[in-house]
């Protein structure tokens, strides 16, 4: 005797959940979708998988201002660990709040690791406008007061020459400059060792870090915690009526849903399977 046909009823309820979430998709991306200004051509994971290519890469003795206009060279750096960061003093959102978050663990890294062990460098990417003068006027604003903190203006080839070294990259976008949030851990050799992405992030990405370059103490090289502000990095996208980077709900929506009708497809499979094999002969 043949097998029965599949029941209807089921059949109807797989196809109505699998409808609904295609709609519930539609509904958000039409919803919260975002287009980029036009120029607009950076990519998330492109813009990772660069400053990743950075790590090991040794920088050059490049020449720069700081924020007392005096002339300086990295070199000068050379022999303890060094954090680089980049930001536009034009920014009112994202770079003041990566600057006061990355000052807090910074003076956590030095109660952990030393405080004369470490020196930090934020560069001003937005030639002509980061000025010195405009340099130090966004580090007072931010209330950071350490002697150990170098805040710089670059030469256009200093600029190019430094981001390319250390993988970051920026494009101009209607709501200001997009760009990808990181701050750079080189050792005192000037050889870069590691990327740590993000407005905030777990402290012990920068501490670990630093303890292992000062005071010999290993560090996980691809713990969860790295590997988790990864795949949130991944899941943002720019935002230009906000000027921020937002998280990409749209894609957890899209897994979510993709699991669901995969997985209603298999158990209706699964279910269709034993009603044949449990169907007495006739």
């Amino acid at each position: 005797m043949a097998s029965p046909p599949p029941d209807p009823r089921q059949l109807n309820r797989l196809l109505l959940a699998a409808f609904a979430g295609l709609v519930l998709l539609i509904a958000w991306n039409v919803a919260f979708a975002q287009a980029l200004p036009q120029g607009t051509v950076l990519d998330p994971r492109e813009l990772v998988t660069t400053s990743q290519r950075a790590i090991g890469r040794t920088i050059g003795d490049h020449a720069m201002v700081d924020s007392r206009g005096q002339p300086f060279r990295l070199s000068q750096f050379r022999g303890k660990p060094l954090i680089v960061s980049f930001i536009y003093t034009g920014c009112f959102q994202v770079c003041p709040t990566t600057t006061r978050f990355l000052a807090g663990a910074v003076a956590e890294a030095r109660k952990a690791v030393g405080a004369d062990s470490f020196q930090v460098l934020t560069v001003g990417f937005n030639l002509p406008f980061d000025t010195p003068t405009a340099m130090r006027d966004f580090a007072l604003k931010q209330r950071i007061d350490d002697p150990r903190w170098t805040f710089a203006t670059p030469s256009p080839e200093t600029l190019t020459a430094i981001a390319g070294e250390l993988g970051f990259q920026w494009v101009p976008t209607q709501g200001g400059l997009d760009h990808l949030t990181q701050a750079t851990i080189i050792d005192g050799s000037g050889r870069v060792v590691r990327q740590i992405y993000g407005e905030s992030f777990e402290l012990p990405m920068l501490i670990a870090p630093l303890r292992e370059l000062v005071l010999g103490t290993p560090a996980p090289r691809d713990d969860f915690a790295s590997w988790i502000e990864r795949v949130r990095v991944l899941c943002t996208v720019y935002d230009p009526r906000a000027g921020r980077y937002r998280l990409d709900y749209g894609l957890f929506i899209e897994l979510f849903t993709g699991s669901t009708i995969v997985v209603a497809t298999v158990w209706y499979l699964i279910a269709a399977s034993r009603r044949r094999r449990t169907t007495p002969a006739a």
